[in-house]
């Protein structure tokens, strides 16, 4: 059935934990609650108690009434089994009240950790792991976690019960008590040797979930795509495909689990069979009492249900160590970004130096070789170069996105690997070509770079791009709901917003993957003062796309096969009439206000 598992692969950072190291690791999710564990415990121990309290009343009742049928006393132990029971639903109540508070706290941290270690792994583990299958760990797997520890407390329940019941019907009847013990082996035997099966089949479930979810999140987001080029009937089958193989491998997760409870189930009857025939015997001859046969078997009834249970909860104990296993491997995964130290950033100046740097984002095709260039502090400096030269990678090594493999890149003199990766990302600013804009108001995303910032600094930041006048075009100003994604803004607004954003952080490096490729020119100029105030006075790496920007940058540098061919103003540039003058031409000649004069009257 290996077409079943097709693209079923493991994620690069999974790993395999022992048994051992995952239940180990789960103890300590529950150690800071011992005490609510204990009464916990203590509850079980009582419900188990009141549990097989009634089946021993009911057993004295038997013998009673071969005995001397009194409906008094008849009446005193129905009392009796009605006081155990409401006992035992009360012990379970707590038991229940406080395991749910107590697992709902451990799968609150839980998820907390993993979110926390998910966010903070660098911008290559998101380049090559889909989002999707990272939400199904964190969702998912977390919450299976509680089924199996709820499931856990059940069986503890239902082994105490049978442990209590064990050791008094050893009184009644010691051979069949060993009769029923020596049979015990048999059913632990058989939920055993499903162990690495089960383990198997449930990750095998777990990953195609996790390609359900990732081709789900997937198609929704890219769904003006889909129906620009009329192509939802091609995603609705490439999730058909997905589909089909999810119910494949969950058939086949199906038969492999539920294959055991028919073999236990029939090794428990034929186990029951041969007890009842013992214990007839030992009636017959008067060895056993008739109330204690009921007793006993009574028992082996209890005694059965824990076997079978242990097989079904060995299944999902596997499911939930599976599921742990997969939140573990999602924690643990190494980071390729690594601060050999934390040193305190302080205020930064903003020089910024690549010194003989080596980058590549897979290891194959080297993006930048030898790469060397010195940005002075308050330098605007703009980069030039075709689509893939490796102008963005810069702006990314210097936000510190991404590991470099050989060479060096300082920071005002410092090694950008020692300083405290936090308070370093504090001071740089960064607005990506197509800005992203969380659930909110306008208000709420200008602020979420300065979480602390007041209203008014909010819209102070904001009247600083073109005096606040895009914001007359917001149906409720700062308060505008932005939508999914930022969907109810224009381009342009988003990006307007993605500046504000920018200004009210106030870093000391700027870096701009050009915010006005995709813009119309009035939406240009109003961007175009946001990018004045916030390349005033400050250290400014711009990708450039457009004119405007690139005749304002205090030095150009040409960028070809990540290195740098050409470098220095656009009036010195244009004089050699070389690369830059090419691009020029190519690109940017067309934006200027000399070519559109001199353009023939009907096209103007």
């Amino acid at each position: 059935m290996g077409f079943i598992l097709d693209g079923l692969d493991t994620e690069s950072y999974d790993r395999s934990y022992s048994d051992r190291y995952l239940i180990s690791r789960l103890v300590g999710y529950f150690r800071p609650y011992t005490r609510q564990m204990l009464l916990v415990g203590l509850m079980l121990a009582l419900n188990s108690l009141a549990g097989t309290g009634g089946p021993i009343l009911i057993s004295r009742a038997i013998g009673l009434v071969e005995e001397n049928p009194s409906p008094h006393v008849m009446l005193l132990i129905a009392g009796g089994v009605l006081l155990l029971g409401g006992a035992a639903w009360m012990f379970n109540f707590i038991r229940g009240y406080f395991s749910a508070h107590v697992v709902g706290d451990v799968v609150l941290r839980l998820r907390e950790d993993v979110f926390d270690a998910t966010v903070r792994h660098d911008m290559s583990f998101f380049d090559e792991h889909s989002t999707g299958k990272i939400v199904s760990r964190v969702t998912s797997d977390t919450q299976d976690l509680s089924n199996v520890v709820t499931l856990t407390m059940d069986l503890i329940s239902t082994v105490l019960l049978v442990v209590i019941l064990s050791t008094w019907i050893a009184r009644i009847s010691l051979r069949l008590t060993l009769l029923l013990l020596a049979m015990t082996p048999l059913a632990v035997g058989i939920a055993l040797s499903f162990r690495r099966v089960a383990r198997k089949v449930t990750q095998q479930a777990r990953r195609v979930t996790a390609v359900i979810n990732a081709q789900i999140q997937e198609s929704i987001s890219g769904i003006t795509v889909a129906k620009s080029f009329r192509q939802e009937r091609a995603i609705y089958e490439t999730f058909s495909e997905n589909n089909q193989q999810a119910y494949r491998v969950g058939l086949r997760r199906g038969l492999t689990l539920n294959t055991i409870f028919p073999i236990t189930g029939l090794s428990s009857g034929l186990g029951t069979a041969i007890l009842f025939y013992a214990g007839g015997l030992g009636t017959r001859s008067g060895a056993v009492s008739a109330s204690e046969w009921y007793l006993f078997m009574q028992t082996v009834g209890f005694y059965w249900w824990p076997m079978l249970s242990v097989s079904s909860f060995w299944s999902q104990f596997q499911d939930g160590l599976a599921a742990a296993e997969r939140v573990f491997a999602l924690i643990d995964a190494e980071p390729r970004v690594v601060q050999v130290d934390s040193e305190p950033v302080g205020t930064l100046a903003g020089r910024i130096e690549f010194r003989h740097l080596t980058f590549t984002y897979t290891g194959d095709d080297v993006v930048l070789p030898d790469f060397s260039l010195v940005i002075q502090p308050g330098e605007t400096l703009a980069l030039v170069g075709h689509t893939g030269a490796g102008k963005s990678s810069i702006g990314r090594l210097v936000a510190r996105f991404y590991e470099f493999q050989d060479g060096e890149l300082l920071i005002d003199g410092r090694d950008i690997r020692r300083l405290d990766l936090g308070q370093y990302r504090t001071q740089i600013g960064i607005v990506p070509q197509e800005p992203f804009l969380f659930s909110g108001t306008v208000r709420d995303n200008i602020r979420h770079g300065a979480p602390e910032a007041s209203d008014a600094q909010v819209e102070l930041a904001a009247h600083q791009i073109s005096g606040g006048d895009w914001l007359s075009d917001l149906p409720d100003g700062l308060d505008t709901d932005v939508g999914e994604r930022g969907a109810s803004l224009s381009m342009g607004q988003r990006q307007l917003v993605a500046l504000a954003r920018v200004i009210l952080k106030d870093p000391a490096i700027f870096i701009l993957d050009e915010a006005t490729a995709s813009v119309d020119p009035f939406t240009e100029m109003q961007i175009q003062d946001g990018l004045d105030a916030i390349m005033r006075d400050r250290t400014a790496i711009v990708i450039a796309h457009r004119l405007s920007t690139v005749r304002n940058a205090d030095r150009i540098v040409v960028i070809e096969d990540g290195r740098i061919i050409e470098e220095g103003t656009h009036t010195g540039l244009m004089a050699r009439s070389g690369h830059y003058a090419r691009l020029y031409n190519t690109y940017f000649r067309h934006q200027s206000l000399e070519y559109v004069e001199n353009l023939p009257a009907e096209l103007v």
